[in-house]
């Protein structure tokens, strides 16, 4: 019976690839929140417009994405969404990382989809009074939400957006299925080199683990330190 060699994971080849790998995912879920945060938040208030075409818009959106699953978000947007772009596009694209973009595309926007909601939610919760009266005082739709209930909805967002954040960390996982080399393509990629899966799996393991309780232990500080009160 083989022994664990922790030395694997401190030193030598294959630590550098679970550390690159590590860090790769760390910089698809960072890429992804940076551009899919403000994307929900778009898609939140198309949701809420008062033109019927904005709202079908959002909810258009908002339906198409969430009701694909994310791997086949990944394999359209890496096999398939290149083959409809002009040659000259589609060899520049391939002579740089399009793995990676495309999994930035494919998470992007199954996290805006569903931040979106939590958004909305949250812009619903803002009693509609206060929406009437910033109208009444002469402001615009658009003036009213970024002036009077967007600040107030995002506080109440903040704990589900947390939990929107967690689901993205181990949504990246998934990039490995178009050859994005991260984490679990890293372990994988170990794994078939030196026969010694229980490490190279452990070490990713450990990866999630400690990235997934320092977002749970943020949501856990801000639900302290800020606590929704009831109205």
């Amino acid at each position: 019976m083989n022994s664990f060699d922790v030395s694997m994971l401190l030193s030598g080849q294959y630590h550098d690839w679970l550390v690159s790998g590590f860090v790769l995912s760390i910089k698809l879920a960072l890429t992804t929140l940076v551009i899919a945060l403000p994307l929900a938040l778009l898609v939140a208030v198309l949701r809420l417009a008062p033109l019927a075409v904005l709202r079908g818009v959002g909810l258009v959106f908002v339906e198409a994405i969430r009701n694909v699953p994310l791997l086949a978000h990944m394999l359209f947007w890496y096999f398939g969404a290149p083959e409809v772009l002009p040659e000259s596009i589609k060899a520049w694209l391939y002579e740089r990382n399009v793995e990676a973009a495309s999994a930035v595309i494919a998470l992007v926007l199954y996290t805006a989809a569903y931040m979106s909601e939590d958004i909305r939610s949250g812009i619903r919760s803002i009693p509609k009074e206060q929406m009437e009266a910033s109208r009444a005082l002469g402001f615009s739709f658009l003036a009213s939400m970024r002036r009077v209930i967007l600040p107030q909805a995002l506080r109440l967002t903040v704990p589900p957006l947390i939990s929107q954040t967690l689901s993205l960390w181990k949504n990246t996982s998934i990039a490995m299925v178009i050859g994005v080399a991260e984490l679990m393509y890293q372990a994988q990629q170990v794994e078939s080199a030196s026969f010694r899966g229980f490490e190279s799996f452990a070490f990713a393991t450990g990866a999630y683990l400690t990235i997934s309780l320092a977002i749970t232990g943020a949501a856990a500080w801000y639900h302290h330190h800020h606590p929704v009160r009831s109205a």
